[in-house]
């Protein structure tokens, strides 16, 4: 199995069918707070439903073409981070993450973005990594504004969310911008 250590806190884990329940109760525990920003939430009613999904992603990671990991802290489920499809000609990919409301405001986000950059980037050999986050959603776009991505502009209806479209803010963030930052700090 997959799996990314971030700190001696995080580590990032390749989700497998085994885990199906354990994300089925993050996400249903979470319902109303995820709901918020995240499209798909409604459609996850059991364990059942990441049997369809799992397989999805497994085959996703298998052909190169990105992955979706678990987040634990100290050992629990808290969110979820991946990166959606990756464009290999032209050497880039996105990043879609969620965390727990009662995991925020510990840095685990923070600090789980900026190992993934690193794999993005001097693992993989990527040289753009994009996040969008909703023009509303402070807490999702805090994260690449803390990590100095440069924010692109406003993609203008860029999702639908329950029935009603939101503007999305475009972030992104270049290998050799990255590598700059690191190392300054």
């Amino acid at each position: 199995m997959f799996t990314l250590t971030v700190d001696e806190d995080i580590e990032l884990q390749l989700f497998e069918l085994r885990h199906a329940t354990e994300l089925y109760w993050l996400v249903d525990s979470n319902r109303l707070y995820l709901r918020e920003w995240l499209p798909w939430v409604d459609h996850m009613t059991s364990p059942a439903a990441y049997h369809g999904i799992i397989p999805m992603w497994l085959k996703q990671f298998a052909d190169n073409n990105g992955f979706n990991l678990g987040i634990r802290y100290k050992g629990h489920l808290v969110g979820s981070i991946g990166l959606h499809q990756i464009d290999w000609n032209n050497a880039q990919t996105s990043i879609g993450y969620y965390l727990a409301q009662n995991a925020q405001g510990k840095g685990i986000m923070t600090r789980t973005v900026k190992a993934l950059l690193n794999h993005c980037f001097f693992v993989l050999g990527l040289n753009r990594v994009e996040i969008r986050c909703g023009v509303g959603n402070h807490k999702s776009r805090a994260i690449p504004e803390r990590l100095g991505f440069v924010r692109e502009g406003v993609i203008r209806d860029g999702e639908n969310l329950y029935g009603s479209y939101h503007d999305l803010i475009l972030y992104s963030m270049l290998e050799r911008e990255w590598s700059n930052l690191i190392h300054k700090r």
